[in-house]
């Protein structure tokens, strides 16, 4: 990959390749950027990365990442903790946050089902939110997940498996 042949540099280039929405060449550009930069870029990054591999884990309780045993949202006394939502990955909880009109808590399920794929219900997080709900007392679930087959199907299951729980369950507006 790198001109230059040296396996480092080509290790890197093939890594920052691995990325969502980066290709050999902008991975290769940004690997460049990065040695130019070393003092003010790379050597942070570098220490940034260690500290998140070092620290960052699940969210015992919803699934959101932390570097404690439970999220801030978690711990936040002023949220609702009545309410739940239902999101399939951390970025949907960080897009929810982001808007700011969901005050409640959340449940990262880790994706959708999918026969295809061979997710399940026990590869997600589907049995931890049963149970959240009923040792909560939860009064409402409110369903974010993609307007897409495998999210409806995910939809549908999880309003089965609450169903005898007694929670209102809601979803978003989808559509125009």
């Amino acid at each position: 990959m790198a001109d230059a042949g040296d396996a480092a540099v080509d290790r890197l280039i093939g890594l920052m390749a691995r990325l969502p929405r980066l290709g050999p060449r902008s991975a290769r550009r940004a690997v460049l950027t990065l040695i130019r930069r070393r003092e003010s870029l790379l050597d942070p990054l570098a220490q940034a990365l260690a500290d998140v591999a070092a620290t960052v884990r699940e969210c015992a309780h919803c699934g959101n990442i932390a570097t404690t045993e439970l999220c801030t949202i978690c711990t936040d006394p002023a949220r609702a903790t009545g309410e739940i939502c239902v999101v399939e990955t951390v970025a949907d909880l960080w897009a929810m946050e982001r808007g700011g009109a969901f005050r409640g808590r959340y449940h990262v399920l880790g994706g959708v089902l999918s026969a295809l794929d061979g997710i399940t219900p026990t590869s997600l997080r589907i049995p931890e939110l049963v149970a959240r709900v009923a040792e909560e007392g939860t009064r409402e679930v409110i369903l974010a997940l993609n307007a897409t087959v495998d999210g409806q199907t995910t939809a549908h299951y999880i309003a089965g498996e609450l169903a005898p729980l007694g929670a209102s369950l809601t979803s978003l507006a989808k559509g125009v």
